[in-house]
């Protein structure tokens, strides 16, 4: 198990590298209009292809659906290189990325949930979130060293590492669904089986999470720049700080010192610190005082995410690959909606989708809590009828 562990781990790493690499770099390729419609392309071909790819891998298996995920991925990112000053190429490969994406990352979690007990979920999900901070660590600061070579150097370094992944996926990872279990989902599930009962303010939630940081991405460069001219080198130098710091966090604490029955604590600690980060944003005057605030806002999204991941899988009634693959989906909407919100939000005020952002973590304390109160009460449920 360990040594699957650690290559989903790397596979994770290498396919949020690969995303990203594009965060300082496709602001110095296209204007503001055009980089949300690409982000939200991406986002929205992602959010309509994950429940399809979560239940084809829980009827055929993990492996061939993650395979098939990271090559699609590669060839997305090789487009993108090749794309030059041509539009319509850009949008392709950021469509073919959205429908790619989905199939890689969310068997990668479903992969997890199949060889992790529920008792060390956390730690297996702990994992995976660092593995993908790691990624994000990596992905902007590569993308922002790499444009001084060219700014399609960095598309090709992100098609040539998802070359590798499957390579390694293909040579490393053996099947992790018994061919026993493989139909188990219902026939028709949709992804609106797994958004049920407690489980739908987590999903909720999730949405709420990323539609903050999607919509934080989508403005935090042109932001920084205004505040202190930042550039795709300050915007890599403050991910890789706070990217460090939230792996650091979900490989440390979250690994080591969640317990299961604490997730629910740990998420609304996480709340509170991106609360105070998008606040904190606001007072950027230099790069260090905006990666201290970024890094802020990074702790705390690096305690909610694998926290949320560990409760969808601990307690869904549904398929592992429906239930990951639902909260996939909830991420692809929070990042569809989310530049669509800070783009217009920014338009009207540069201060407004960090402002908005940090109102928002607050209130969706109020969907933990609601969590909290359902699952209850479902136990209780429960216990009585036996």
């Amino acid at each position: 198990m360990n040594k699957q562990l650690s290559a989903i781990m790397l596979l994770l790493m290498t396919i949020f590298i690969g995303f990203g690499i594009i965060i300082p770099v496709l602001p110095e390729i296209v204007g503001p209009f055009h980089l949300n419609m690409m982000l939200m392309l991406y986002s929205a071909v992602s959010f309509l292809m994950s429940p399809f790819w979560g239940s084809l891998s829980d009827k055929i298996g993990r492996r061939p659906v993650l395979l098939a995920g990271l090559c699609g991925f590669a060839v997305s990112f090789l487009l993108l290189g090749l794309a030059g000053d041509s539009l319509w190429l850009l949008y392709v490969s950021r469509l073919l990325g959205g429908l790619f994406s989905g199939a890689a990352t969310s068997c990668a979690v479903a992969y997890v949930a199949d060889i992790t007990t529920e008792q060390n979920r956390t730690k297996g999900m702990g994992l995976v979130g660092m593995s993908i901070g790691l990624g994000f660590i990596f992905g902007p600061a590569v993308g922002g060293l790499l444009t001084g070579f060219g700014l399609s150097v960095p598309f090709f370094v992100a098609s040539a590492l998802s070359f590798v992944a499957f390579a390694l996926a293909a040579a490393r990872l053996p099947e992790s669904l018994p061919a026993s279990r493989r139909g188990e989902a219902p026939k028709r599930a949709s992804r609106w089986t797994a958004f049920s009962g407690s489980l739908k303010y987590l999903y909720m939630l999730s949405f709420f999470v990323t539609f903050t940081l999607a919509g934080m991405e989508g403005t935090l460069q042109y932001f920084e720049a205004l505040k202190f001219g930042a550039g795709p080198m300050d915007i890599g130098i403050m991910f890789l700080v706070s990217g460090i710091v939230g792996a650091a966090i979900q490989g440390g604490v979250v690994r080591r010192l969640v317990k299961p029955g604490d997730e629910a604590k740990v998420i609304m600690i996480g709340l509170l610190l991106s609360s105070a980060g998008f606040f904190l944003i606001l007072l950027s005057s230099s790069l260090l005082t905006a990666t201290l605030y970024l890094t802020v806002f990074g702790a705390g999204n690096a305690l909610i995410r694998p926290c949320v991941l560990s409760l969808i899988t601990q307690k869904t009634k549904v398929g592992q690959g429906v239930a990951t693959g639902l909260n996939s989906s909830m991420d692809s909407l929070g990042r569809i909606a989310g530049p669509m919100m800070g783009m217009g939000a920014y338009h009207l005020n540069v201060n407004l989708p960090f402002a908005i952002g940090g109102t928002l973590c607050l209130a969706a304390i109020s969907l933990l809590l609601a969590f909290r109160t359902a699952d209850s009460r479902t136990i209780r449920a429960e216990s009585a009828a036996r």
